[in-house]
């Protein structure tokens, strides 16, 4: 179980793309912010007049350069997507002095210090645990090549700062021009016991897990963290009802079950927050809907029997839901 939530103001915001503005976020008391490790994300908690309460993730960026940001400082990037209301809100309501909480850092996608050789893949928005895993890298001296694939230069973040602190270990793929890349022969180029960190839409981890696996590599070498994951943008609000404490919760469309339990103050068990971890499942008493299963942990005759959802991810079509919590 992490710590509780914390106030936080935006003390700088910074246009990195047409589409992508960078927030820093400082102790709203001048106090320092837990410490992190390279690929850590925070949970950002913002209210909408229109839709009530919103909860996103974004991974820590770090710093520009090699230089850590202050310790009452946090750095994310967020890209505004149209069919996105968690983006398309931060964009349209955020400025210098804006208040909001957010949860304390968690890494789900840590570097491993024993690795010999490393491959950062970044696609897209990506980049931010990517860019912030190479000042890592850098800053000790540990052997590292950067893929960056966006569609073009103009449009990824962080590119000229990961090109000076990168230099010749980095290659930058424009897809305008390019094509997609062939990640097959980028695996197949990599040094002997190469381990590769991933982070990008589904579509190019699922395509680099596919070429590692056709080379021969052992899964554990690629590792990645997914951009765009979770419930759909087509979800709609229901009350979650929980038997044994006699509390009902509303669930809007712009949060999880997990996160507006723990907003009202609701302790439940979880981890992962990706569907991964299996800490954080529910027993379903009764649904008014169809269930919408997104995690990566129960298997499919469990997500078919419909008497158990794991928190983090997962919600319904239905106005209500009972579980026995």
């Amino acid at each position: 179980m992490a710590q509780g939530n914390f106030e936080v103001v935006v003390a700088g915001i910074r246009q990195l793309t047409p589409r992508v503005r960078e927030f820093l976020l400082r102790s709203a008391g001048g106090a320092p912010l837990p410490e992190y490790t390279a690929g850590a994300h925070v949970a950002l908690h913002t209210m909408s007049a229109e839709r009530g309460l919103i909860v996103r993730h974004y991974s820590l960026v770090g710093g520009q350069d090699l230089a850590d940001d202050a310790r009452d400082t946090y750095r994310i990037a967020v890209q505004r997507e149209d069919h996105a209301r968690g983006s398309a809100h931060i964009h349209a309501s955020f400025e210098v002095g804006t208040r909001l909480r957010i949860g304390p850092p968690l890494n789900n996608f840590p570097l491993d210090r024993r690795d010999a050789n490393v491959l950062l893949l970044a696609g897209g928005i990506g980049i931010t645990p990517i860019f912030s895993m190479a000042r890592s890298l850098v800053r000790r001296q540990r052997n590292f090549r950067v893929f960056y694939a966006g569609r073009n230069a103009e449009g990824m973040a962080y590119h000229g700062e990961l090109a000076q602190l990168a230099g010749e270990r980095v290659r930058f793929h424009y897809s305008d021009t390019q094509g997609h890349p062939d990640l097959e022969a980028l695996l197949r180029e990599q040094a002997e016991g190469t381990t590769v960190y991933v982070c990008g839409p589904a579509r190019m981890i699922e395509a680099t897990q596919a070429a590692a696996a056709r080379l021969g590599w052992a899964p554990a070498r690629v590792r990645s963290e997914m951009f765009g994951a979770g419930f759909s943008g087509v979800a709609t609000p229901f009350e979650v009802r929980l038997r044994r404490s006699g509390r009902t919760v509303h669930v809007g469309a712009d949060t999880s079950i997990l996160d507006a339990l723990l907003n009202e103050g609701v302790p439940v068990l979880w981890d992962c927050r990706r569907g991964e971890c299996g800490l954080c499942p529910l027993p379903v008493v009764s649904c008014n809907g169809a269930i919408e299963h997104h995690d990566r942990y129960l298997s499919a005759e469990e997500k078919a029997a419909g008497e158990t959802l794991c928190i983090c991810v997962s919600r319904t079509r239905g106005g209500e839901l009972v579980l026995d919590a």
